[in-house]
Order: C-alpha cells, then structure tokens, then sequence
C-alpha cells in the first residue's frame, strides 16, 4: 500500500484481513488429487490424476523432494503449484516423498536415498507410463539425490535431469563458508556427537535453520505484511510458505552426518566424485541433458554454489545453466516462476521428449519467433477462401506468450560450461 493509502487500498485491505478472520486465511491450499502407485521403506510414490478435460500423454515426469522439506514444495498453492502446472499441460505427473523420519530410521545414510529410493521411483514411474523414459526434475537435496542417481546407474530411463536450487560448492555460500575453517580445526567432534545422540536433525532444528536462512526477511516480515495488506495474491502467497515452513522433517543421523562430514567439511561435491559406502560415484558418468537453475537471491544455494556442478559434467548430451528471478523456494514455486522458471521447464521437456510427446507438447512452450514464421509459413500455404474472413477475437492475457526478456526466459542470460553447444554431441 502507499504510505497514505487509497480509498479503494483500504478497502482491499479490509477485505482480505476479513476474509482471513472469517475464513482462516487467503491461500487455496487444496492439494492436487494423487493416487500412490508404490511404496517401500522411506519411500511413497505418488501419481497425480489427469484432469477430465485434459489428455494426459507424452513421457512421464517424476519430481524428487528433498529430506526434511515438505513434498507440498511442490504444490504450494493452486495457482502457484509446479504439480497443477504440469498436470494441467497434459503431462503425466509423479512425485517420491519418504514421510516421517523418526529416531529408528538414525542409521540410514544417503546411500539409502541414492541407491534404493529414487532409482527404484524412476523406474516405477516409466514402467506406470507404458515403458517411457523420465523426466526427472529434483529441488535443492532431491536435486543432488538426483544427479547422484543418474550419475551410479547408466541404465536408469531417464529422459533428461533438471536441477533446481542444488549446491555443489559449499564455499559459494554464506551461511557456511565462514564455519569451514573452525570445522576443519575441531574436526567438528562436538557436533557429531549432538547428532548421534538425537538420532539426526530433529524437525524443530530443521525449521529453525530454514526461517534464518531468510536473514532481514525474518524480521522485517511484519512489516512487508503491513505494506502488502492489500494484496491478497500476495498474502496467499506468505501463508502457503508458512505452512511449508511449519511442516519441515527431520534428518536421519547418519545421512546428516554424511552431509556435514562430505559435503559440508570436506565440500566432496565439488570435486565431482562421492563416496557412498564404498561406492565411488562419478558425475563424469552422466550423459543425459542436465538443466540447472538457480535463484537470484537464493541464501541457501547461491548462483556460484550451484553453477559449480556444470564443469563437473563433461560427458552431458547438454549442460544448460538458467539463471531465474526468487529464492530458494521461491525459485522453484513463486509468484513469478510461472513466467521464468516453469516457461523454461516446459521448452526443455519438449525439446527432450520422444517424437510423438513433441508433437503434442503445449502450444506455451514454442517461442514467439518459431510461432510467427510458422504461421507465416501456413499463410503462403493457405488457399485463397471466397468469403469473408471473421475477424479473431482479441486474445486473454492468459494466451499472450510470456515475455521472453524477463531474466531467466532470455536465452542471451544462458550460462554453461563454454557453452551448451560445445557439450552437445557432435555430428
């Protein structure tokens, strides 16, 4: 609102604290309709349903949640739902999450996550497609849990790899980079032990370390209330990321250690080669396509923590490095990320989709330059038609491209390791 509101601010205001009184808040927060199509320990995977008026075809994808955070990251809000977005494009739709992580579940290590859950959830999902290979799309640690995946098992169907908000260079960030060199002088003994002893990082710990990874937004949050009280879009949004916060999990005790000692201590991400129980994985071993975004004002995984993984992928079929407008979750599931992040989503899943997915990929994902000489093409084809032409309606805002200039829908703000060409196979 402006410093001396507007009559019709006021009353927006007043509407929406009403409606928040009256009805508990602003936010859709229903989730979209799933079925649980397999299960194994620590591991539920989820179909999400068609809907009626839309055909569901073309390769499947599967969205990898990462530990302690909530699968609901992914379907925030309706309207602001990565699931709704691809669900109502037609494209069959899945998700692994693993439920509650309690004090039993303390010896489970990555490789858990790396070598069992997400493989066996990759394969469930094409063999519920017909045999189809995946799409699979992982945000922060479900990202890494992805890369590493794909990295151990050549035989996985996986169609192409995105990776949204993932850090491989934990020097890049600055909630840690600080603590790494009292780490390595300690041997971070005191923490381990406060870990064996909890079994992990119980939920309470989790959630605290998310809310003061914001930094200034935590305290000036009342007053960015305040300012916005008459913007519903914009309250919605604050309460689906309240909820989100509210329900981190916990991490079990060995995976957090593994992530403290391997990634955190000793940054072994960034070297491209991890060790799981005496499984050496190599990211060189990739050869998929890899898309990558990060957050412009991401606190948690900054664009060098996470442009640090392009190098380390030389055998890709592509590497292409976005650069996206929010933060760490804002990213993947804000406001702004259905006219950037999710537009860029689309044109990558249609470009490596089998040739009958292509055919029938949603009309958004082809640029205004390819639409344009298109209907050029088809207007020296067309043969001359005798009456009169009824003039076209004028188009909604909703049909309207979205503007290819915004940061990360502008090819020219593309990043990868010398350049994405350079990586793709050559003929």
């Amino acid at each position: 609102m402006d410093l001396i509101p507007k009559p019709d601010q006021v009353a927006s205001a007043a509407s929406n604290v009403a409606h928040k009184v009256l009805y508990g808040g602003l936010a859709d927060l229903r989730p979209m309709p799933r079925t649980l199509i397999d299960d194994g320990p620590l591991r539920e995977v989820y179909h999400y349903r068609p809907q009626k008026q839309v055909k569901s075809t073309g390769d499947p994808i599967l969205l990898v949640t990462p530990l302690a955070a909530p699968a609901i990251c992914f379907d925030l809000r309706r309207d602001c739902s990565l699931v709704e977005h691809f669900v109502k494009a037609g494209r069959p739709t899945y998700l692994v999450e693993y439920g509650e992580i309690s004090f039993k579940d303390r010896n489970l290590g990555m490789e858990h996550w790396v070598d069992e859950v997400v493989p066996e959830a990759i394969r469930q999902v094409s063999a519920h497609a017909g045999g189809r290979p995946v799409h699979v799309i992982g945000w922060s640690l479900g990202g890494i849990f992805a890369v590493l995946a794909a990295a151990s098992d050549a035989k996985l169907p996986i169609a192409s790899l995105t990776v949204v908000g993932s850090p491989f260079d934990v020097r890049e960030v600055p909630l840690v980079a600080p603590l790494r060199p009292i780490l390595r002088l300690t041997d971070g003994g005191i923490i381990t032990q406060v870990y064996r002893a909890l079994g992990g990082a119980p939920k309470p710990l989790v959630r605290r370390a998310f809310k003061l990874s914001s930094g200034t937004k935590l305290i000036t949050k009342p007053i960015a209330i305040l300012q916005h009280l008459d913007d519903s879009e914009w309250l919605a949004q604050i309460e689906a990321v309240d909820r989100f916060t509210a329900n981190m999990l916990a991490y079990p005790g060995r995976t957090f250690g593994q992530l403290y000692h391997r990634m955190l201590k000793h940054n072994q991400l960034n070297t491209g080669k991890v060790n799981l129980s005496g499984h050496l994985i190599d990211l060189a071993d990739i050869t998929m396509p890899v898309l990558v975004f990060a957050g412009n004002t991401d606190g948690i995984a900054p664009i060098p923590a996470v442009r640090a993984i392009v190098p380390l992928l030389p055998n890709a079929h592509e590497v292409r490095f976005e650069i996206v407008p929010g933060g760490h979750l804002g990213m993947l599931t804000g406001r702004a990320a259905r006219h950037t992040t999710w537009l860029v989503m689309d044109e990558w899943i249609a470009q490596y989709s089998t040739p009958d997915d292509r055919e029938k990929a949603p009309k958004a994902t082809a640029s205004p330059r390819k639409r344009a000489a298109a209907k050029k093409t088809a207007t020296t084809r067309k043969a001359p038609v005798k009456k009169a032409v009824r003039k076209a309606a004028p188009r909604t805002a909703a049909e309207v491209a979205p503007d290819r200039s915004a940061i990360g829908s502008n090819r020219d703000r593309r990043f990868s390791s010398t350049s994405s060409r350079d990586l793709a196979p050559k003929r």
